[in-house]
C-alpha cells in the first residue's frame, strides 16, 4: 500500500510539472537527435499562417508615433468602443457592454487566461477548504500555469469521444463547487474542435452564480466555425447580467496576428476593475498602433470570412484524404485534427515515427492533458494536428497522415 501510495503522489508530481511546462517543450525534448525523414512540415503550433490582413502595415504606418510613449492601461476609449461595439454585432447580448467598465485590452488571450485565476482569488478570499480551478481534460496550459501560481488545485473534467469532447459538467460535486474559484471553459475547444451547446452555458453559469464561482470562457476560436453552427458565446448565455461572467478573445486567431498581441477580458465589471488593479503592476501595457490595428481588425469581417472560408476547404481536404482514418472526425470549429493513433502505438510513439519517417512534427495529445482521477489521460494515444498553412502544403500533410503504414 505505502509503495503504490508513494507511486500516486510521483505521478501527481509529474503531472503537476507537466502542467506549468511548454507541450513544445516537452515536444522538443522527445524528438531531439531524430532527423524529419522527408522536408519538414510543422503541424505542432496553433500558429495562423495565412496573409495578414492587408490593412496592417498602412495602419500601423499612420500610427506609428504612438509607439513614443506609455499607452493607457485599460486600453483607448477607442478600443474598447470597438470590442464592444464587434461583441454587440457578433452575439445576442442581453445588453450593450459598456466599454468604460466592461472591457479591458490584453496583450493577447493567455495573459488573462493566466492572471484570472489571481483577480478571482483576490475577490473571493477564503473559500473553506483548498480554492480549486475546474478546466477541460485535455486543456490550454495557461489554465494549468495559472492555477499553480495562485496556489488552487488543479481539477481536470475529461473530454472524450464519447461526450462529444463536451466534458460532464453536471458532475461536479456541490462540495467541490464551494471551494472552486473558477471554471474555464473553451469553445471552440482546443484540441478537439467541439463547441458547447447554449444549454451547456447556461447550466454551467446558472450553477456557477449560486457557489460565486466564476466562469473564464476562452472564446479565441470564437471565428472558426466549419459547418452552419455558429458558436454561442458566453456572454449571450448568461441572462440579463455578466455578473461572474467573463469572455477572453483576441485577433491571434480571427484575424491571422498571432503576433500582434492584443485581444481582450470583457463581463463582469467588478472583475474588470479588479483585474485592471492587477495589470497596472504586473503586466505590460499595449501600444497604442497596435490597438488601432484592433480597431481596424474588429471593424472588418470580410478577411474573417475570407479566413473561415479557408480552414473548411482545408478541413474539407481532410475530410476527402483521411476518411475515417484514425477516427477522423470533421470538429464543429477550430483548426485542430484530434487523431486516434492507437494503431500506430502511443502518442510518444507516433509523434517521433511521423517526424521521423513522415516529416511531419506533430503534439502528444497526452502533453495537453493530465492524468485524472481515474489513472487515465484523456490525451494518450491521441495526435494534435494543427492545419494551419496554405492549402498546398495542408494537402501534402494530409497526404502524408493518410498513407503513413497504410
Amino acid at each position: 500500500m505505502a509503495g503504490s501510495g508513494l507511486a500516486g503522489e510521483n505521478q501527481h508530481a509529474q503531472d503537476r510539472q507537466a502542467n506549468v511546462r511548454s507541450p513544445f517543450v516537452r515536444l522538443t525534448e522527445l524528438l531531439a537527435g531524430i532527423e524529419p525523414g522527408k522536408p519538414l512540415i510543422n503541424l505542432s503550433v496553433g500558429e495562423p499562417r495565412h496573409p495578414m490582413p492587408s490593412f496592417v502595415a498602412p495602419v500601423i504606418a499612420t500610427h506609428i508615433g504612438g509607439f513614443a510613449k506609455y499607452p493607457m492601461l485599460r486600453g483607448t476609449d477607442r478600443f474598447r468602443a470597438s470590442v464592444a461595439n464587434w461583441l454587440s454585432r457578433r452575439y445576442k447580448l442581453p445588453r450593450a457592454i459598456d466599454p468604460d467598465k466592461e472591457v479591458l485590452v490584453l496583450n493577447g488571450s493567455r495573459e488573462g487566461l493566466f492572471l484570472a485565476g489571481i483577480v478571482a482569488k483576490r475577490i473571493l478570499g477564503e473559500r473553506g477548504g483548498k480554492p480549486a480551478i475546474i478546466v477541460p481534460n485535455p486543456f490550454y496550459p495557461a489554465y494549468g500555469a495559472g492555477a499553480e501560481v495562485t496556489g488552487c488545485e488543479l481539477v481536470a473534467l475529461p473530454a472524450r469521444r464519447e461526450t462529444n469532447f463536451i466534458p460532464d459538467y453536471d458532475s461536479i460535486p456541490d462540495e467541490l463547487m464551494k471551494r472552486t474559484i473558477a471554471i474555464y471553459l473553451c469553445s471552440p475547444a482546443n484540441p478537439q474542435g467541439s463547441v458547447l451547446p447554449r444549454e451547456t452555458l447556461e447550466k454551467v453559469i446558472t450553477r456557477a452564480r449560486k457557489y460565486g464561482t466564476y466562469v473564464f470562457a476562452d472564446e479565441c476560436y470564437s471565428e472558426i466555425w466549419l459547418g452552419d453552427k455558429v458558436p454561442t458565446g458566453a456572454l449571450e448565455a448568461c441572462g440579463a447580467k455578466f455578473d461572474n461572467v467573463i469572455s477572453f478573445n483576441s485577433l491571434s486567431k480571427r484575424s491571422n496576428l498571432p503576433g500582434l498581441r492584443c485581444g481582450f477580458a470583457a463581463g463582469d465589471e467588478k472583475f474588470i476593475s479588479a483585474y485592471a488593479e492587477l495589470r497596472n503592476v504586473s503586466a505590460p501595457q499595449v501600444p497604442e498602433p497596435l490597438q488601432e490595428v484592433a480597431i481596424a481588425a474588429y471593424s472588418d469581417e470580410y478577411h474573417v470570412e475570407d479566413t473561415r472560408k479557408l480552414y473548411r476547404q482545408k478541413f474539407d481536404l481532410a475530410d476527402k484524404l483521411l476518411g475515417q482514418r484514425f477516427n477522423h472526425q470533421r470538429p464543429e470549429g477550430g483548426f485542430f485534427l484530434w487523431l486516434d493513433v492507437t494503431e500506430l502505438g502511443d502518442d510518444e510513439t507516433a509523434a517521433k515515427d511521423l517526424f521521423k519517417d513522415a516529416g511531419l512534427r506533430v503534439v502528444p495529445g497526452s502533453y495537453l492533458a493530465r492524468t485524472g482521477s481515474d489513472g487515465k489521460n484523456p490525451g494518450a494515444n491521441y495526435i494534435r494536428v494543427a492545419l494551419v498553412d496554405d492549402l498546398k502544403i495542408t494537402e501534402e500533410a494530409l497526404s502524408r497522415l493518410a498513407s503513413f503504414r497504410k
